[in-house]
């Protein structure tokens, strides 16, 4: 697992020119069983670099995208963070690697209820899956230091920039034009507004409002 590890982030530094990532993501996605978070028929394939059709019409993003993901929230350890898209469960095992309590929503309940059992299975206590709306966050567990998102938006969902602590950090696709997709981070202030850093293209599935 070692070496797909490395290879990871030797892509991910080819594809973004970003330095190398922090030492707990990558000791967190080097302790996550993903083979053990994908349907049994995708197994032989879950440390390759590329996504993974999951059910339901959705896919289990490429290990490096969820790296990169849970870099840019500059976690330290301690922190509660948001999920949104819970899937197969593999953003949600990296990030309880480091942060010590995760809320995971996701929007199809089959999909959640299985991503459920395999956390359970693999021991992570600190995890909470709920089916919901993920464009509308999770209020009653807020406020966030980081908050996730595994679908693109087409705008920066408001509800949660104000789940966010001041300070705190939302990772979201987000499209800047029909049919383009842009990787974003945004930086709550203690104004309630926000500060925002686009990274890299990316292709992820939609994040619905209202759904």
């Amino acid at each position: 697992m070692v070496a797909e590890v490395d290879a990871m982030y030797a892509q991910t530094r080819r594809e973004t020119g970003l330095p190398r990532m922090s030492e707990p993501v990558r000791n967190a996605l080097s302790r996550v069983q993903r083979h053990r978070l994908v349907p049994e028929s995708q197994a032989g394939l879950a440390y390759r670099n590329h996504p993974l059709p999951i059910g339901g019409g959705q896919t289990i993003s490429q290990p490096y995208i969820v790296a990169l993901s849970t870099d840019l929230l500059r976690l330290k350890g301690g922190e509660t963070v948001l999920d949104v898209g819970t899937g197969s469960g593999y953003q949600a095992a990296v990030l309880a690697e480091i942060a010590s309590k995760v809320f995971s929503i996701e929007i199809l309940p089959a999909l959640a209820e299985a991503a459920r059992k395999r956390l359970e299975e693999l021991g992570y206590r600190n995890i909470e899956v709920k089916v919901g709306d993920g464009y509308q966050g999770w209020a009653e567990r807020a406020p966030f230091d980081g908050i996730v998102v595994a679908a693109a938006a087409p705008e920066v969902p408001r509800a949660l920039i104000e789940q966010l602590k001041p300070g705190g950090r939302l990772v979201i696709p987000v499209e800047t034009a029909p049919g383009v997709q842009s990787l974003n981070v945004y930086t709550r202030r203690a104004d309630g507004g926000y500060d925002e850093a686009r990274v890299l293209p990316v292709r992820f599935v939609p994040l619905v409002p209202g759904r």
